[in-house]
């Protein structure tokens, strides 16, 4: 018989003391079913109305917390664990502004179904309703921005409530479930009961398709002639990677990924077109455009993929759309074919009868259109380009880095120029669009994943929504490589004014913003600057050679704008290439 490893003797050691039955409070019961749920981070910033909570925690080595400077970041860093672990990320904030400073992050991780177990304090229960001192009633609040949201009522009720939240928030379309803690139930005291089963009546999402459903599909590919595959964070989420990139090479159809889908099938494929929609490559929205048959797999046709709807993928015979989430399917976009399913086993299940389908002269126009209509910019010798950056960062990376991004015009760089490998490495707000998300979630993301190089990329807008996480960072010396592509303005709302409001531009200079290389150090941080390209390639290069977190300040043109680009009222072949048009 094989000796267990120490760690798992050591796990199975924790799990034996979590689990023995004794009078503790609702405080220890939350702490332990928390581990036992094998948690190993919980983001949080302490209040009133948690304090029990946390004096659980003091001097419990087995319980890992994460202070942060603010609730969002907190729930932020628990989006960006999640992500790039598929793990459940958890936070913890305090009643009242505590619990509402949370908000906009568990919006922004529902919009993306990201899994998190978000927990909350309130005030005692029987001062709930009569507007008591940091009062508010959270649950009401975030009901349509979760899967579901608790108020436990009783300290007993506490283990299956926990069990309940993490299994809503890992199964099915995953998202964020809040729990609500009165402050007399993570006092109270009961003897702990562990939970280890569910059962939801009303939730028991379909996993396994309909057969019939699949082989409709395989017979639909088998007479197409110009196909497409669009993917999305769906396939990420699902871990379906492996089977979807054996699909793609048995029945070698061209294949678009949208934001959140990118690395959920390698960039250097050549069946890769490129991300889709108002900033995609000219290749995938016209191989969309040009299609008849489309196969939506993991993706929701969002409006900034499809853009005028009434004039998306015009010559499409048929839709195909796999999705775990059957309120998605037709909600934009009929489907012809629906195939509800986890992706995984769905594609399991066609790549046993999945072959090569398309005309090679389908699959030969793509290929003519990659080389012809590449992305490409005006480089320059003597401004940096924030293209150049995103490519610098690239080639020095392999494209093995995990990236995170904040919102803006440096989001769709990213998305263009760095090469994605490896599914869960990127991490970026694709639904609610959320500023200030992409430095904590880096953090989280780092926390994670403790051995891979995190490089958080930020406009110098959204950093300044975040920057006080810089304090963790240096306090727990994490090797973050924090990016800020600066061009002195709020880039993409002046690319609208400029295209759309016929060069209006109205309150986007962000002129007066701190000398980021200074506040940096104020923190504990390394701070570097780049102006120009040799700056940039020097600076880089001692980010990657310091063993902490460091910060780099690039310095970028002013007038520089995303292309392609659809604008709103218009179909996605009615792009405008810039400069190079």
């Amino acid at each position: 018989m094989s000796t267990p490893s120490p760690a798992k003797v050591l796990k199975e050691e924790l799990k034996v003391k979590l689990m023995k039955p004794e009078v503790v409070s609702g405080s220890e019961i939350l702490l332990r079913s928390l581990l036992l749920e094998g948690v190993e981070c919980v983001f949080g910033y302490p209040g009133g109305a948690v304090l029990y909570i946390y004096d659980a925690m003091h001097g419990n080595s087995d319980f890992h917390h994460l202070l942060t400077r603010h609730e969002q970041g907190a729930i932020h860093a628990a989006d960006g664990y999640a992500r790039t672990t598929g793990n459940v990320g958890v936070c913890i904030a305090t009643s009242g502004p505590g619990a509402t400073n949370l908000v906009t992050g568990i919006a922004t991780a529902y919009m993306d179904s990201v899994p998190l177990v978000v927990i909350t304090g309130n005030v005692a229960s029987g001062l709930i309703g009569t507007d008591a001192f940091q009062e508010a009633d959270i649950t009401g609040i975030t009901m349509p921005i979760t899967k579901h949201s608790y108020l436990v009522r009783t300290v007993e009720e506490l283990p299956r409530v926990i069990h309940e939240a993490f299994h809503l928030a890992s199964t099915g379309r995953k998202g964020p479930v809040l729990v609500d803690i009165p402050k007399d139930v993570s006092a109270a005291l009961t003897e702990f009961r562990p939970v280890t089963d569910v059962s939801i009546r009303g939730y028991n999402p379909t996993t396994d398709p309909n057969k019939l459903q699949v082989d409709k599909m395989i017979k639909a590919i088998r007479e197409a002639e110009r196909p497409v595959i669009l993917a999305g964070g769906g396939v990420v989420s699902a871990d379906a990677s492996a089977e979807l990139l054996e699909f793609v090479e048995k029945t070698n159809i061209p294949i678009t990924t949208t934001l959140l889908g990118l690395g959920g099938f390698p960039s250097a494929h050549e069946l890769w077109m490129g991300m889709p929609g108002m900033h995609g490559t000219y290749t995938a929205n016209m191989a969309i455009q040009n299609a008849d048959l489309l196969l939506c797999i993991g993706a929701r046709f969002d409006d900034r993929v499809t853009m005028k709807l009434e004039g998306f993928a015009p010559k499409v015979k048929k839709i195909v759309h796999i999705d775990i989430d059957p309120a998605e399917i037709g909600k934009n976009v009929k489907a012809d074919i629906p195939v509800v399913g986890h992706i995984k086993n769905v594609l399991a299940y066609a790549n046993q009868k999945a072959s090569t389908a398309p005309d090679e002269a389908w699959v030969k126009q793509i290929q003519e259109m990659k080389a012809a209509y590449p992305l490409r910019y005006k480089d320059s010798e003597e401004t940096l380009k924030p293209q150049f950056v995103i490519e610098l960062i690239n080639d020095t990376t392999k494209g093995e880095a995990i990236i995170t991004t904040d919102v803006g015009q440096h989001q769709m760089w990213v998305a263009q120029y760095y090469k994605f490998q490896h599914p869960r490495s990127i991490v970026t707000s694709g639904g609610l669009g959320t500023m200030g998300f992409g430095f904590p979630a880096a953090i989280g993301a780092q926390m994670g994943n403790p051995d891979k190089l995190v490089v958080s990329i930020n406009g110098d807008g959204g950093i300044q929504m975040c920057s006080q996480e810089l304090a963790v960072c240096a306090i727990h010396n994490l090797p973050l490589k924090i990016v800020i592509i600066n061009n002195q303005v709020l880039g993409m709302v002046r690319q609208w004014q400029e295209i759309i409001y016929n060069q209006r531009y109205s309150y986007i200079d962000l002129a007066g913003s701190p000398d980021f290389v200074k506040l940096a150090e104020a923190y504990g941080v390394k701070g570097l600057r780049a102006t120009t390209k040799e700056d940039a390639r020097q600076v880089w290069q001692e980010a990657l050679d310091t063993p902490g977190p460091v910060l780099i300040d690039f310095q970028v043109h002013k007038g520089e704008n995303v292309f392609p680009m659809v604008t709103q009222g218009n179909t996605i072949d009615q792009m405008l290439m810039g400069d190079e048009e």
